[in-house]
């Protein structure tokens, strides 16, 4: 592979280099919030009756959580009655289904707010959960390419011709999965699986990135240099929600880590370990990829899953790859029956043999990691047994270029367009 310098950031969480040889177009996304559009590929199915009123939500340039906040008090009732798929990215515009537990469709009208549509579809008995999501179909512009039309023409049909050779991506996880401005989740989970509750908690309060505003940096910094719970909740923006509910918990009892943890919920603390994993993870396909081995067939020791009835990877079903079946398996992977995996790491994670095998261990060895060390004894709630994740993300973009580069791609769930993007724009 040429090498072709990744990022700090892209390194920092793990990501350490190119799939594709060509050199990049550069380019900016998300100029305008039109310029990334995503829309939700499920199988439902929606009916006219059922307690479940089923609703298409598009928003623009709205966090989920925050909007299902203010949708919850625009309509009077608990945001335990929603239900969604996936949480789509803040700075887009996206498209999919919610679920509203017992609410009639005219009651939607009371709900006025910008960027924001909501369509009746119909009624159900089941609420939209995460078992519904398929995968996620993407229309994106880049704009502002370092280079002129022609180059970039060259550069994308040659980068678009790597990508079908190889079948797809590396399914790395992007940075949303750490933190776009403070890419700091993994940190966190780290210290939260080795028990340090403390390091944890200082990580997260306490750590800046210079792509923050300056007064929340040296509020960090301070809280750092300090350990002033007190003084920092009153200079703690008030966005900062999670932070200040921990500081809050600290100012009381400045030892109550795992209590201050606690006060966020079990989901978000999930987050910080799960981050862990996703940067482990990156590490080894990373590695992989250097070491020369394939990503869309199998060797002998590679851990293999099949796919279920939707044709999506099911690592619930896996198989070792020897000398005597790779072949029948690497003819199930070109039908796109199976896939190569790498583990997400927890205290029941069961290593590949061979080459990858090799690859896996090593990293871990390097890393000094103890897999125990995922049942969190301090916090149990947060415990992960890991499981196996698919190292190759199908893709197959379709570009055009004028004055901006347009691209339209499909991916399954739990893969990351940046990761198809970054391909093309290397910077």
């Amino acid at each position: 592979m040429m090498d072709i310098t990744t990022p700090p950031l892209e390194r920092a969480i793990g990501i350490e280099l190119y799939l594709t040889k060509t050199h990049g177009i550069g380019g900016k996304i998300r100029q305008r919030i039109d310029d990334f559009c995503v829309e939700e590929i499920t199988n439902r199915i929606e009916g006219t009756d059922g307690r479940y009123l089923i609703v298409e939500l598009t928003k623009r340039d709205w966090d989920m959580h925050h909007l299902i906040r203010t949708l919850s008090r625009s309509l009077g009732i608990s945001q335990k009655r929603f239900g969604w798929a996936g949480t789509k990215d803040k700075r887009a515009l996206t498209k999919q289904k919610i679920s509203i537990w017992d609410v009639d469709a005219e009651e939607l009208q009371r709900v006025n707010l910008p960027g924001v549509e909501l369509r009746t579809i119909g009624r159900s008995n089941k609420k939209v959960a995460l078992g519904d999501l398929w995968g996620n179909n993407f229309r994106i512009i880049v704009r502002d390419m370092d280079i002129p039309i022609e180059i970039a023409r060259e550069r994308m049909e040659s980068i678009t011709s790597e990508i079908a050779q190889a079948r797809g991506v590396p399914n790395f996880f992007g940075v949303q999965r750490f933190g776009t401005l403070r890419p700091i989740t993994h940190l966190v989970g780290e210290a939260l699986v080795n028990c340090d509750v403390e390091k944890a908690a200082l990580i997260y309060l306490a750590k800046s990135s210079s792509r923050e505003p300056e007064s929340t940096r040296t509020a960090r910094d301070d809280l750092l240099k300090t350990r002033d719970f007190k003084s920092a909740l009153k200079r703690f923006p008030t966005h900062l929600r999670y932070e200040r509910a921990m500081l809050n918990v600290l100012a009381r009892d400045p030892d109550d880590y795992v209590g201050a943890f606690r006060v966020i919920s079990t989901e978000l603390q999930k987050m910080f370990v799960h981050a862990y994993q996703s940067y482990v993870f990156n590490r080894i396909l990373s590695r992989r990829l250097k070491m020369g081995l394939p990503i869309n067939s199998a060797i002998p020791g590679d851990v293999v899953c099949f796919t279920n009835k939707a044709g999506l990877p099911d690592v619930s079903r896996i198989q070792r790859t020897t000398d005597d079946n790779v072949d029948g398996i690497n003819n199930l992977i070109h039908k796109k029956r199976a896939f190569v995996t790498a583990p997400l790491l927890g205290y029941g994670s069961q290593f590949a043999d061979g080459k990858p095998g090799e690859v896996e261990r090593c990293i871990i060895d390097e890393m000094g990691i103890e897999l125990d060390n995922f049942r969190v004894s301090n916090m149990s709630e947060l415990a992960s047994k890991g499981r196996r994740r698919e190292i190759l993300s199908l893709v197959m973009p379709i570009t055009a270029i004028d004055e901006v580069m347009a691209m339209q791609f499909s991916l399954p769930k739990g893969s990351y367009a940046t990761i198809v993007l970054r391909e093309y724009m290397k910077n």
